[in-house]
């Protein structure tokens, strides 16, 4: 493997000893990984035109060629349960959530193709959970361009034990607020899905295109953008039962919430006619821990609280964070009920996943 693509201890934070060491005795479920569906990529390719994908648009080409060197050395991570399971093993992670790689979405293909690439994405996700289901638990995917076709595979792989869908932050150039997916929100709601927004690369990125930026800045520029929308636009208070996810730790919003706040109550412009101020609604969704120093994990408990927290990786990726369990002990202090909640409990109910 690539030494200079890895996936490894983070930069951002000293490490002291492994996860896998000081893991607490409750179950420990990373909520945020992925894998790859080879036969639907077989069936969408032809019909995707890579340049409308933001982090391969707006990038180099040694940042292209490096994530083809990466798509290549994590292939076995993304299909080979065993090779799963060690790394699962060396962080102290029980449990997974799996979802297919975001580019699987197929959020920017013509409606027809998206609604059989979701339906194969499903079907592969399905059978490959199948295998091991006492480590695994699926999240699949929706052609959100098809809303009523996306509202139909909701309903079917929740049938089928599924928890949820992995959803792209805006598809094909629209908010995830735009009115022709309030058939979906309604849904998920009502099936009491989880969604996960997952970016693939700001839409806008022509400033972004160096020093993988398109998904250093703007992976989580654009999961602030959405969750802007969604509150503003007031889906997440028309649908207050909705369980949201936003990872990376939600982005740049969660850092800097008092702005919006401020704004509405400044501006009659901003005021969007929400009921309440917007980070009420901001406090409803659930983060992931992949924000790599403690100050940031920290800052997103005092915020908003251990119960809207769930441990997460992005395995298999090189943005990954590859001790999680270490990650939360790298926080002093940190009472050893919010540690097991963080760790596994809080995912172990939104989920619905038996301890």
């Amino acid at each position: 493997m690539d030494e200079t693509n890895n996936y490894g201890p983070t930069a951002a934070r000293t490490h002291g000893r492994p996860g896998r060491e000081t893991r607490p005795s409750s179950i420990t479920i990373d909520m945020h990984s992925h894998i790859w569906i080879p036969e639907a990529d077989d069936y969408v390719r032809p019909h995707l035109d890579i340049s409308t994908i933001p982090l391969a648009r707006f990038s180099t080409p040694p940042t292209r060629a490096l994530n083809r060197k990466q798509d290549q050395d994590r292939t076995p991570n993304m299909r080979d349960h065993a090779v799963r399971l060690a790394d699962m093993e060396q962080a102290g992670i029980d449990m997974q959530v799996v979802m297919s790689a975001p580019p699987q979405c197929f959020s920017t293909v013509a409606p027809d193709i998206a609604v059989v690439g979701a339906r194969m994405v499903n079907d592969g996700i399905g059978e490959w959970v199948s295998h091991r289901p006492d480590r695994f638990v699926a999240l699949g995917s929706v052609a959100m361009q098809a809303p009523d076709a996306a509202v139909a595979e909701l309903e079917r792989i929740m049938k089928l034990g599924f928890k949820g869908v992995q959803i792209i932050t805006n598809i094909g150039g629209k908010e995830l607020s735009d009115p022709m997916f309030a058939p979906f929100w309604a849904a998920a709601e009502r099936l009491g899905a989880v969604v996960l927004m997952h970016p693939i690369g700001f839409t806008d990125g022509a400033r972004l295109e160096r020093f993988y930026f398109n998904n250093v800045i703007g992976n989580p520029f654009e999961t602030t953008l959405a969750l802007h929308y969604l509150i503003f636009d007031g889906v997440l208070e028309r649908h207050p039962n909705l369980k949201l996810i936003a990872v990376h730790g939600g982005g740049y919003l969660a850092g800097y919430s008092g702005r919006i706040d401020h704004a509405w109550g400044a501006r009659t412009d901003c005021h969007a006619n929400l009921s309440l101020a917007p980070t009420t609604y901001l406090k409803r969704v659930f983060f992931d821990t992949v924000v790599f120093t403690p100050h940031q994990l920290r800052s997103l408990i005092e915020v908003f609280g251990a119960g809207q927290l769930l441990m997460g990786t992005d395995y298999p990726y090189d943005m990954a964070e590859s001790d999680p369990v270490g990650h939360l002990r790298s926080l002093e202090g940190l009472d050893e009920t919010v540690v097991a909640a963080i760790a596994g409990g809080n995912a172990a109910k939104l989920f619905d996943i038996s301890a």
